[in-house]
């Protein structure tokens, strides 16, 4: 067991130093930092006192020895575009991503969840093919179309509710369903897969012929069996919707000049 730990912890290291390898690499592979930051004026002696100043004219290794040893004590540098520490804008719009995250989570798992019951029980029948349709849907609809096609339908035809803004429940709905759907989808596709292996399972099947209730069966024996893979998919799926709901909180807002709540990126 020692070793199985100790074998992780020097994988999660390896993994990590990688993907500072290649946080690094794309940021400086994808453009020049210092032509975003001096003006349009700036004369070409500008600019090279600018590399110097931010250490740009050392040699790779060392601008990475550096960014790396900074990393570890908490300085990630300062924005580009808000001139503040990286960090500091991080706590300061990591709120509103969390509240958007969690709200798409419980939207997955209180819908999900139970349309996967239900479409287990009800193998072949008209609930369980709507189950397959919203499961399909939802995995099969681009997430800014269906950010854009809530607003059009909810804000400007109907104008229940705002597209723009933060603060009440109002302002998160349309971000939650928009954001929460395709998650939704996959939990309601796991869900019914798990629940139809164990309802198959002979425990279920003795359950059922010595009289157990069936909501008994479902609910309290099959699930708690089937909840294993469901949690999981859950955890991961959680983690992903906290990384990518800036397509949601700013993406629209740049195709469409109506921002949700700020993101944590700046």
């Amino acid at each position: 067991m020692k070793k199985y730990i100790f074998n992780r912890i020097i994988q999660a290291l390896f993994c990590v130093v990688l993907i500072t390898i290649i946080v690094f690499s794309l940021t400086r592979i994808s453009g020049d930092p210092v032509l975003l930051m001096v003006p349009p004026e700036a004369t070409k002696e500008d600019i090279e006192e600018m590399r110097e100043v931010l250490g740009l004219k050392k040699p790779i290794y060392i601008q990475y020895w550096k960014f790396i040893s900074k990393a570890v004590q908490g300085d990630f540098g300062r924005s580009l575009r808000w001139n503040v520490p990286c960090l500091s804008l991080f706590w300061e719009r990591f709120p509103n991503t969390l509240l958007l995250g969690s709200a798409a989570m419980a939207f997955a798992v209180i819908v999900g969840i139970p349309v996967g019951i239900f479409s287990s029980i009800m193998v072949g029948r008209w609930f369980d093919n709507f189950g397959k349709i919203f499961a399909l849907l939802g995995q099969a609809l681009p997430v800014f179309w269906l950010g854009i096609m809530l607003m059009i339908v909810f804000a400007v035809w109907l104008g229940l509710l705002p597209t723009s803004g933060m603060g009440t429940w109002k302002h998160l709905l349309m971000p939650t369903v928009t954001l929460g759907w395709y998650f939704t989808a996959s939990l309601t596709r796991l869900t019914r897969s798990a629940m139809l292996d164990v309802l198959d399972m002979e425990y279920i099947k003795m359950a059922r012929i010595m009289g157990v209730p069936g909501y008994m069966v479902v609910w309290k024996q099959a699930l708690k069996n089937a909840f294993i893979p469901i949690l999981t998919l859950g955890a991961v799926n959680f983690i992903i919707l906290l990384n990518g709901t800036v397509i949601t909180e700013t993406g629209l807002a740049d195709w469409l000049w109506m921002p949700f709540s700020p993101g944590i990126f700046p």
